[in-house]
């Protein structure tokens, strides 16, 4: 966060040549905001502030939360994800506080990159900034909205669920297309629903239950 107060200022020659000092949150106004998805998370321990000689104020503090996100999972195990974080104050309106994002979304797509791990189940695809005034009672105020978009990465559920459902389905095939006697036909029969049913034990744990639609793949 950056932000001016013009009635923070110094000169620098005045004071041993000190251009900046670091201060707590509570010595001076800071733009209280707030995240509109957010559940759950955990407060930064870092309530300080750098003061900068011409009334510049910044301040980096890291937050881990939760947040709600609806999920399209039509495609699963294909399916590609996007979350929404959006930062408001709903203190102040949008004639005395309006926030903008000092980078581009390409720039902040290159460090959220960096950041991000990238042996998950998920892959980081894409970032863009929306800034908007949302309107509340009469009043607007000023939020800016970062959209994620994340790729879900399926080769673990290639493996696990769909080549073994391959498999089965074309065994099935095969033995009842093939020369083999009635009765072993009905008992392979049953060790393919056998099998199928176990895989579907394994699908219905695999899959989020946040999602009206189900997935193609547990509907065939």
């Amino acid at each position: 966060q950056e932000w001016q107060n013009p009635f923070a200022t110094w000169d620098p020659r005045d004071f041993c040549n000190i251009s900046e000092i670091v201060l707590p949150m509570d010595t001076y106004w800071s733009p209280p905001i707030f995240i509109l998805e957010r559940v759950n998370g955990q407060n930064p321990e870092l309530n300080y502030m750098v003061l900068m000689h011409n009334g510049s104020f910044n301040s980096s503090r890291p937050f881990q939360v939760t947040l709600t996100c609806s999920l399209r999972i039509l495609k699963f195990p294909f399916d590609t994800q996007t979350c929404n974080l959006s930062i408001a104050s709903f203190l102040y309106p949008v004639t005395d506080f309006v926030m903008k994002t000092r980078r581009t979304p390409a720039e902040m797509m290159k460090d959220s990159q960096s950041f991000f791990l990238t042996d998950g189940e998920w892959k980081f695809t894409n970032l863009s900034i929306i800034e908007y005034t949302e309107m509340l009672d009469d009043k607007g105020f000023s939020v800016v909205t970062y959209v994620i978009s994340m790729e879900r990465r399926p080769t673990l559920y290639i493996l696990n669920l769909i080549l073994p459902t391959c498999a089965l389905y074309l065994l099935d095939m095969a033995v009842l297309f093939g020369p083999s006697s009635l009765e072993e036909k009905i008992s392979f029969q049953i060790a393919i629903i056998l099998g199928s049913s176990m895989l579907a034990v394994i699908l219905n744990n695999s899959l989020p239950t946040s999602s009206n639609k189900p997935p193609i793949i547990g509907t065939h």
